[in-house]
């Protein structure tokens, strides 16, 4: 068991345990510390092909951790809808998407836990920026960010690194370069800068204190 899944409230549970022999049969490793607090935003990076789902889940799996992830509603039509949710997975409705950075980090500060996970990739096509819903989410709950790395080249999930944000986009954007600095994506052509497109806007939430 990796040092990092050490858990002083419980012993990992059979999922735990199977999802971490799982990723180690496939020559993954998991690196994990306990997290800053009951909210939050998760970004995973980078994102290029199909494999980082499977990944991902298992990893969420072996941690041990209820981490929720947003995508598009299409998918959640059907009997597939009813095992998105159970995995996690929250709806978005791209086609109105007013409001919708508030009443996130509304819904997330109510919530006794909410760490949710972003691709701010937003695609596995390469784009030449990030989507700026993980900043303006984070900024408007007050809630820390933490960066996992899925790093194709060493094979190791990295789930260790936390940022809180200060609402510099510039000096942020740069600590985040800096935590993923050397990550490797299975196909690097696709993966985006580490930037944003436009200045994310402030809130029209007053930050909260923690």
């Amino acid at each position: 068991m990796d040092e990092y899944l050490t858990r002083p409230a419980a012993l990992p549970t059979w999922r735990q345990r199977m999802a971490l022999r799982l990723l180690n049969a496939l020559g993954w490793t998991l690196r994990f510390k306990p997290l800053p607090g009951p909210h939050g935003i998760v970004v995973v990076y980078p994102h290029t092909s199909n494999w980082d789902f499977p990944i991902g889940l298992l990893a969420k799996w072996a941690v041990g951790l209820h981490f929720r992830w947003l995508a598009k509603d299409s998918l959640f039509r059907g009997p597939m809808g009813v095992l998105m949710r159970y995995w996690g997975g929250v709806a978005v409705d791209r086609s109105a998407p007013q409001g919708a950075i508030v009443r996130l980090a509304q819904t997330m500060r109510a919530a006794p836990w909410f760490w949710l996970a972003i691709t701010p990739e937003g695609t596995r096509s390469y784009r030449p920026y990030w989507k700026s819903g993980f900043y303006r989410i984070a900024l408007a709950a007050d809630v820390p960010v933490l960066l996992v790395a899925l790093d194709y080249g060493k094979k190791v999930v990295d789930v260790t690194r936390t940022l809180t944000l200060t609402g510099d986009e510039a000096a942020d954007m740069a600590a985040v370069a800096q935590a993923y600095d050397g990550v490797r994506a299975l196909y690097p052509q696709e993966a985006a800068p580490i930037r944003l497109a436009d200045p994310a806007p402030p809130s029209d939430e007053p930050r909260k204190q923690t």
